[in-house]
């Protein structure tokens, strides 16, 4: 008993021992399905490299919080974490937050950044520096009732002219069926605004004279043609709606057509949470004047701390998980859409998918990849701007408004230059 007892003393100074000398990485994630695959993998990771990995899952603003909280601090141990590079990566890259990725992808064999489409590669990529490596996109896409505009006659609108014609035909207010619901409140619609925008041949600024351009004609026009689906031929109570609410109104069988971001289908196909699960098509966003520019953005990306120790250990973590056999995974198994060409091209990539959802998402590939202004104070310009989209569905006087806006939002870009 008593050998057994020394032996056992020994143990216990023995293991932190060998604890301590192991490599423990710090993983900092959202709380979303992409972590949760992410999760999964992890066991496999540390079977592969003997590197333990602590995973950490925080709501979006707590993430955000924590990481600027230990960023800013400058002690932090983080080695991996999950980034939004449209709402705060211009603050962490200004901050020098973010290590360069570029030297490590080209330095391993066979991970392609290449493969990743162009727009989520130009997402992450600021100021020179790949920030991080793209993991959930998505694109603005147009949902309809196949059943309602099949009975009518009307096939699926492929320009934004024939999509308002539709909408008229099949709005019926009486019966409470909308023919189109979209975001509406202030500062959530300006990421499905912008499709219009793009497709009328606007912008926000002039990226080379950063000279702000909110109230020009094309985005007049844009106001005006977005502004009038919704008053006129959608339902009450749009100002309050951000994706919630419309997926709401759609999925309830309220409305006809319906668009906004690809990654929200799962909420229609729900039959516990839709009644229309059976009867939902989707297409690309139909074509404007200037054609059909969606913007297809990477919403959730995974970067390593500039001031991590172990950035080698980090990057095979990254890779592991963003390798052409990692998101066949993810997205396959799990269905989150991401970037990869290849995946999208793979049966084992979209099997999960339905095929005209898949085929609208790889036809949105080269999209515009931004679906808001680009600027650090992006919240600020969010609403400065939605004032302009909002006096259009009230039918007020939004050229005036969109005036005003595009010298609020100038003096921002002045700012910022």
């Amino acid at each position: 008993m008593k050998r057994l007892l020394a032996l056992l003393a020994i143990a216990a100074l023995v293991a932190p021992a060998a604890l301590a000398g192991q490599k423990v990485l710090r993983v900092v994630g959202v709380n979303h399905v992409v972590t949760d695959a992410m999760e999964l993998k992890i066991p496999e990771f540390e079977k592969a490299t003997g590197v333990k990995v602590a995973l950490e899952k925080y709501g979006e603003d707590q993430l955000n919080q924590k990481l600027t909280t230990e960023f800013t601090a400058g002690a932090s141990d983080i080695d991996v974490f999950m980034t939004r590079p449209l709402q705060e990566a211009r603050v962490m890259e200004r901050n020098k937050w973010y290590e360069n990725l570029e030297p490590f992808a080209k330095k391993t064999p066979g991970y392609d950044l290449e493969d990743f489409s162009a727009s989520s590669r130009d997402c992450v990529t600021i100021n020179g520096t790949l920030t991080a490596i793209p993991l959930v996109t998505e694109a603005e896409v147009l949902f309809y009732r196949k059943d309602i505009i099949e009975k009518r006659g009307i096939k699926p609108p492929t320009t934004l002219e024939e999509l308002a014609a539709a909408v008229k035909l099949v709005t019926d207010k009486k019966n409470e069926i909308y023919g189109f619901v979209a975001r509406g409140q202030r500062s959530p619609l300006i990421t499905q605004f912008s499709s219009f925008l793009y497709s009328h041949g606007g912008d926000w600024f002039d990226q080379k004279t950063r000279k702000a351009s909110v109230n020009t004609p094309e985005a007049l026009a844009a106001m005006d043609m977005y502004g009038t689906l919704l008053r006129e031929y959608g339902p009450g109570g749009v100002l309050n709606m951000s994706w919630p609410q419309a997926v709401a109104v759609y999925s309830q069988g309220k409305a006809v057509f319906y668009t906004d971001a690809s990654s929200i289908f799962p909420n229609m196909l729900d039959p516990a949470k839709s009644i229309v699960a059976d009867k939902t098509g989707v297409i690309v966003f139909p074509k404007g004047p200037k054609g059909a520019r969606m913007y297809n953005v990477t919403a959730w990306a995974i970067g390593i701390y500039s001031g991590s120790s172990q950035k080698d250990e980090a990057w095979k973590f990254i890779d592991f998980i963003t390798n052409k056999a990692g998101i066949t995974f993810i997205q396959g198994e799990r269905g989150v859409q991401c970037a990869r060409n290849s995946v999208w091209s793979s049966p084992d990539g979209v099997k999960n998918f339905q095929p005209d959802w898949a085929k609208a998402v790889a036809d949105s590939s080269d999209g515009v990849p931004y679906d808001r202004p680009m600027v650090v104070a992006v919240g600020e310009a969010r609403d400065i701007i939605g004032e302009a989209v909002t006096a259009s569905i009230e039918g007020k006087d939004f050229k005036a408004v969109a005036d005003s806006a595009n010298a609020r939002f100038q003096a921002i870009l002045d700012r910022e230059k």
